[in-house]
């Protein structure tokens, strides 16, 4: 597809250039399919939903000089929230009303959108008293909005608002429907990314739930059942008569095989979720990782206090899982870690000196962390050239309690 558009564009962009001055039909069509192209390339890319967005809005308010550009999507509750909002350069800031989000009725506009499927065009005083008073404020006179259709589905709507009340051209609303249809497949795939983006952090958290109801069975149950049943058997065993050395010594080594059973027990609970992470927070926690691989590692931690529950245990097993991989598959002689916090982002890179080779799409652990990693809004690169290690760089955002 990428390569098709990037075709056309360029033959389109060649004959523009041929024609006279007064020829902007295959102009405005060169334009449109340039706009088109950009976005394209960033959905192939695989770039976030919001670069995606805001692209779109972005190319738009260019094509149809506009003053300000939005994407509103609609929701199940029968209300329709702003996904992005763009200005062009030289137009005042404006704060998006109602927090972003307000009853797809009170915006006449959006409502004769979500009835006829078809483009609208209203001028602020065809608005409800709240949204005309916001309009006014910005000094926007004219708005128009048109369909976003994902599938066979309305998903939301493009607007283009424009300062002062002077009329549009006539072909605004069809210009902008039709680069509107065109934009629709990229809309739904940035869409499609997000529900994955959300799935996947549903996932995670479903895990870590599962992994502290574990935990705490475990605790409550069968740890304490068996601690009960050791020291009940050890009370037996000196209640016995010392003649009775034999029924003595079984009781002996079955207590041993108890205390056995419930330090294994504590092993797994401690992998579930360990003490000193929630106790002290990553840094401990992670020495206390390093300390027990069997690969000798050189850790750095540069952040600054406690991070947020739910990204330091996301972190930990990160890090837990990048060791364990480099255990099974690097035959590494060392590995270095390095994690820092900067500019309300952590860095993490996991570094060995083993064979290399490793492909984050053969199904390894690396998928894990990927999902884990996405969850969590980050990215993940790893560069594995054979025979020259691994080197996996994860950065993710975060926000500190009160920050």
């Amino acid at each position: 597809m990428i390569r098709h558009l990037r075709g056309l564009w360029r033959s389109l962009n060649a004959a523009a250039r041929a024609l006279p001055v007064g020829c902007g039909e295959v102009r405005r069509l060169a334009e449109e399919w340039g706009a088109l192209r950009h976005v394209a390339t960033l959905v192939a890319r695989g770039a976030s939903p919001s670069v995606i967005f805001n692209a779109a809005a972005a190319e738009l308010g260019a094509l149809l000089d506009a003053d300000y550009t939005a994407i509103k999507r609609y929701e199940t509750d029968h209300t329709e929230s702003v996904v992005t909002l763009w200005r062009a350069p030289g137009s005042s800031p404006v704060k998006i009303p109602f927090g972003g989000r307000w009853p797809v009725e009170d915006d006449a506009a959006s409502a004769a959108v979500w009835r006829s499927h078809r483009p609208a065009q209203m001028t602020s005083e065809s608005f409800d008293d709240q949204l005309a008073a916001w309009l006014q404020e910005q000094r926007i006179g004219r708005v128009v909005v048109c369909p976003v259709i994902s599938g066979d589905r309305l998903w939301g709507t493009m607007n283009a608002l424009y300062l002062g009340s002077e009329p549009l051209p006539g072909d605004t609303e069809e210009r902008m429907d039709k680069f509107v249809e065109l934009l629709s497949c990229a809309i739904a795939q940035a869409e499609t990314r997000t529900e994955l983006v959300a799935s996947r952090a549903r996932l995670v958290t479903t895990a870590e739930a599962t992994r502290r109801r574990i935990e705490r069975d475990l605790h409550d149950g069968p740890q304490q059942h068996l601690i009960s049943l050791s020291l009940r058997l050890r009370e037996a065993e000196a209640e016995l008569p010392r003649d009775q050395r034999e029924a003595r010594r079984h009781l002996s080594d079955t207590v041993q095989d108890l205390s056995a059973a419930l330090a294994e027990l504590q092993e797994i609970a401690r992998g579930l979720r360990p003490p000193l992470l929630a106790r002290r927070g990553l840094k401990a926690a992670l020495k206390g990782l390093v300390a027990r691989s069997p690969v000798p590692v050189e850790l750095h931690v540069d952040a600054d206090g406690r991070l947020p529950e739910q990204l330091e245990v996301s972190l930990y097993y990160i890090v837990s899982e990048a060791l364990t991989n480099v255990f099974k598959h690097a035959h590494a002689s060392v590995v270095h870690i390095d994690l820092t916090e900067e500019d309300a982002k952590i860095r993490l890179r996991v570094r060995d000196d083993g064979v290399g080779g490793a492909d984050p799409s053969g199904g390894s652990g690396l998928t894990g962390l990927t999902d884990r990693v996405e969850a969590l809004g980050g990215t993940m690169h790893v560069t594995s050239p054979t025979g020259r290690g691994t080197s996996l760089v994860v950065t993710v955002p975060t926000s500190r309690a009160g920050g």
